[in-house]
């Protein structure tokens, strides 16, 4: 690798730490905190990891532990594994999340998966590992939703996804291409990354005071294919991805981020809406439309994963209900690069999106503290998961609906609408 692959690997590593996880002196700091799709972190980034690992201790960690994992076991556990044996799940990686959270340190995510690893393998089996893991690692996602650990999502090439991406390039030049886009999208070429994401930080929070102020009843996303109108509830906050914990440490949880997003009202979602990327899990859904009634999917079609589609959304009550309603411009950086990532975390950050299952407590006011019966009362969602996927294109309008009925502009092809 180049010297300036090195500088800009190491930049990287900084921004994560200091404007991610906003990593203070004596929190330790956990690497790989498992989520729904993988373990932990995939051995081949072993050279940024350990780079992280070193920033984190320069600022002061006190213990800095990795969760690894390896896509070649995934998929041998699924060719060879009892077919009886996917409730099973390592419990003390559940445990190192949960006392992390509660201790209130920090923990670092990998959100990046091989999008073909499992394809032809069960699908059923594949959403009970996922209910499996998502159950094992409730307790940790619940404080984490609640603000008591200071955490950050990145992305990183890893062999299979670098494929999907960028098929049309030599497949030996493909990993070194894909980790310069993610360099230009993250900002890390600029001369001084941190400052540059403290102006981005400060462009989506005046966005996001804009809407606050705006206090709309609803929201109407119309498009080719689309016409959705979705109800929010009369204490929702837009936020961003620059958040507080509830010890005062302010983080960045998304990286890349270009989204100022709320929580919908649970019952009150109505119309229809078609993906426009495919839905990244461990099954590809593609073509993806969706109709809902009184907050509820009443209709569900896809081109392809929609076995696996239907039973997800049978997984519970809160399963067939919104979660999330999110912005993006047209004109970000990630939707101007012209590439399907097939990653859930860069793609959201390209397009308008929403997302089935469990709300988002952040974005209801004293949602932190509220009882499960309490933030269902004010609408918010309860699920086990919490899925993303795109509606937005330059096509999109979004206009915002007041308690008086007033309509006014949001988004006009793609764009935004009002100047803050």
């Amino acid at each position: 690798m180049s010297s300036e692959f090195e500088q800009n690997l190491e930049k990287y590593a900084e921004v994560i730490v200091k404007v991610g996880l906003n990593l203070q002196p004596g929190q330790r700091l956990l690497i790989g905190a498992p989520s729904a799709s993988r373990y932990g972190i995939p051995l081949e980034l072993a050279p940024l990891i350990r780079m992280v690992v070193k920033k984190a201790y320069q600022v002061g960690a006190r213990l800095v532990d990795v969760l690894w994992d390896d896509d070649k076991i995934r998929l041998i556990r699924y060719q060879n594994a009892p077919r009886d044996s996917f409730e099973e799940y390592p419990k003390w990686r559940a445990d190192a999340g949960f006392n992390i959270a509660k201790e209130a340190d920090a923990m670092l995510i990998f959100p990046i998966l091989n999008p073909d690893l499992l394809s032809g393998q069960d699908s059923d089996l594949i959403l009970t590992a996922r209910k499996t893991s998502l159950t094992y690692n409730k307790p940790s996602s619940d404080l984490r939703r609640k603000g008591m650990v200071n955490w950050t999502a990145v992305a990183a090439p890893i062999d299979g996804w670098v494929d999907k991406v960028l098929p049309n390039i030599p497949q030996e030049e493909r990993k070194t291409k894909l980790w310069d886009i993610i360099f230009d999208i993250c900002r890390i070429k600029h001369k001084d990354p941190i400052s540059k994401w403290q102006d981005h930080i400060d462009q989506l929070t005046t966005k996001s005071s804009y809407l606050n102020q705006k206090r709309y009843r609803s929201l109407r996303f119309r498009a080719p294919k689309t016409d959705l109108t979705i109800g929010l509830p009369q204490r929702h906050i837009w936020k961003n991805a620059y958040f507080t914990t509830q010890g005062g440490i302010s983080n960045v949880v998304n990286i890349p981020t270009e989204e100022i997003f709320t929580t919908p009202h649970m019952d009150k979602t109505e119309g229809t809406v078609t993906a426009t990327k495919p839905l990244v899990t461990d099954v590809l859904i593609e073509e993806l439309s969706l109709t809902f009634s009184k907050g509820k999917v009443i209709k569900a079609t896809a081109k392809t994963g929609e076995k696996f589609l239907r039973n997800l959304l049978e997984t519970n009550e809160g399963a067939s209900r919104l979660g999330e309603v999110s912005l993006v411009p047209h004109n970000s950086p990630i939707s101007q690069s012209g590439i399907l990532f097939y990653n859930i975390l860069i793609d959201e950050n390209a397009s308008c999106h929403i997302a089935l299952g469990n709300g988002l407590r952040t974005c209801l006011e004293n949602g932190e503290t509220m009882s499960d019966e309490e933030f269902s009362i004010a609408g918010g969602n309860k699920c086990l998961f919490h899925l993303d996927f795109m509606i937005g294109s330059e096509e999109m309008n979004v206009d915002g609906i007041k308690e008086d009925g007033t309509v006014e502009p949001i988004m006009r092809k793609g764009e935004w609408a009002f100047k803050t």
